[in-house]
Order: C-alpha cells, then structure tokens, then sequence
C-alpha cells in the first residue's frame, strides 16, 4: 500500500450511565479497528459517559477527569500495545470549577501529541453546553502523528468554516470531529429529520471541497433522555465525495481508507487556497458588518 494512503476509523456506538462500561466498549472497538487495519482511531464526543448536557446539573461534574489522567493513560497504553494513533473525547478537569470539553491526541508509540479544547459552546435545548464547558483557549491545532497530519474539532464545530479553514491551514490533511449529535425523540416529522441531517453533512462535505482535506465525523447512536442520536457517521474525501458511511442506528467500527495524495490532485485542479484575497478579510473578526 502507498505510504499516502492511511486506514482510519471512526467508533460509532450507545453509551451507558457506567463510565468503566463505556470505556470496556471503545477499547474492544479500538482493538477491532487495528486488527481491521486502521491506524488513526477516533470516537465519538464524551464516549465514556452519556449525554448529561440535556439538563442543567451539578452532578455531571463528578465526571470530569483531569488531562493526562486514568482513561488518557489508559489509551496511551493502548496505542503503544496496537501502534495507533488514539483520538480520545474527553470531559477534562482543568481546574476546580473549570472545566473543557476537550479531545486527546495520542501518537503510535503511546505519546501524548497534546490536546484540543472544544471551541465553540453551544446552548440550545438539549445541549446546555455552556452550563458545563469554558470555551476552548488552545486555539486551532494540528498533530504530525506517525501515519498522517491530522486535526481535531468538536461537534459544534462542525457548523464553522472558518475552524475548519484554519485547522487546514496549518496543515491537517484529514479533520476529524468527535460528535454528539441527534433529533429531539419526538420530533414527528421526517422532512425535518432529513433535512437536520442532510445540513450536518452538507457543511462538513463542504469543509473538505473548500479546504481540499479529508473529514471524518464519528457520532454517537442510541436514545439518551430527550434525544436520539443518529449516528450516520461519515468520511468525505478532498472534493466532497462520501468515502464510508454508518448506518443510522448501528454500533459500528467504521474504516476508510484515505490516499492524501488525492489533496495535490484536487488542490492543484481547484486551486482555492492559491486564489484567497486575504487582504479582504478582516472584517471577518466582527460580530457583525453594520453598515453606516
């Protein structure tokens, strides 16, 4: 196999109000995917316990873990045991009452590479985010991990081009987004169920046709309170195209492969980034463009 091609994949599952439970089943996922031949692995947001943002709460706190900590170790062990690159959703316990919603970067050889805080907050019914998690301060990173240049986004993230073009700019062949996202349970009505969906993918094809990257999101399935996760976890190649893609309500190893070769090929054919008139953009740090 080409050394630009790399297998990755995306563990897409239910979650239990048992954090060790949770834990037990991404680890038997991991494994699962090295076997199958990934080597960069991702899962979902907040794997290891379930969706506690629904609600306004003091006790999900009692979640929260510092980084490093047990489960960073725990899969740093693991990466150095199956030689894979680790992407680990995590409730990070930064200090006491600080807290972020943060995603690990674990190398091949059981390394920490560092960690990305969830940057975007959001707080709708259903995901009172902003009630637990201080916005991400870390700024957009990238990881030169053994197999691939990879960047991390979270969830909300998603929506935001401009994440996405920054991550790429500083050189991130495939973004991956750890993901919680579902229907209200009693949202009735399939058009609006297609539609919620058709714009979540929408944009995060998007994301790679206009930044000529790979996109890997990897959500969660199962009916957790009030909502109904829909999996329909995703790759999409350098110009949009589905590459693999889960079903809507499975528990799912989800692998790709992904040639980066493929990102010269569409740069150099739809040359965007050669064509952006930087020197026009600076309005884009404001809230809003008032005309006078």
């Amino acid at each position: 196999m080409s050394s630009d091609i790399v297998t990755i994949a995306l563990v897409q599952s239910s979650c239990t109000a048992d954090p060790q439970e949770n834990i037990r089943k991404a680890t038997a996922a991991i494994r699962e995917a090295a076997a199958a031949g990934a080597r960069i692995i991702c899962t979902q947001e907040l794997f290891t316990s379930l969706y506690f943002c629904q609600t306004e709460e003091y006790d999900p706190f009692l979640l929260a873990e510092p980084v490093p900590g047990p489960t960073t170790e725990l899969f740093q062990d693991l990466a150095r045991e199956l030689g894979v690159v680790i992407i680990a959703s995590l409730f990070e316990k930064r200090a006491r009452g600080l807290y972020h919603n943060t995603a690990v970067v674990v190398d091949a050889d059981g390394s920490l590479l560092g960690r990305y805080r969830k940057m975007h907050i959001p707080d709708d019914p259903g995901f009172y985010e902003k009630f637990y998690f201080t916005p991400g301060d870390l700024g957009y990173k990238v990881f030169r991990t053994r197999y691939a240049d990879i960047g991390v986004l979270i969830c909300w993230d998603q929506w935001y081009p401009e994440a996405a073009r920054l991550t790429a700019l500083k050189g991130a062949e495939i973004i991956f987004y750890p993901t919680a996202i579902g229907w209200a349970a009693g949202e009735s009505s399939e058009e609006v169920r297609r539609s919620q969906l058709a714009a979540w993918k929408t944009i995060q094809q998007s994301h790679s046709v206009a930044n000529g990257v790979f996109v890997a999101a990897a959500n969660r399935v199962g009916r957790e309170g009030d909502l109904e996760f829909w999996g329909n976890s995703f790759v999409s190649g350098p110009f949009g195209t589905i590459e693999a893609e889960a079903p809507a309500g499975a528990e799912i190893v989800l692998l790709a492969a992904c040639d980066r070769s493929r990102i010269g090929h569409y740069r150099s054919h739809w040359p965007f980034l050669r064509d952006r008139r930087i020197e026009t953009y600076g309005d884009i740090q404001k809230r809003f463009i008032d005309e006078d």
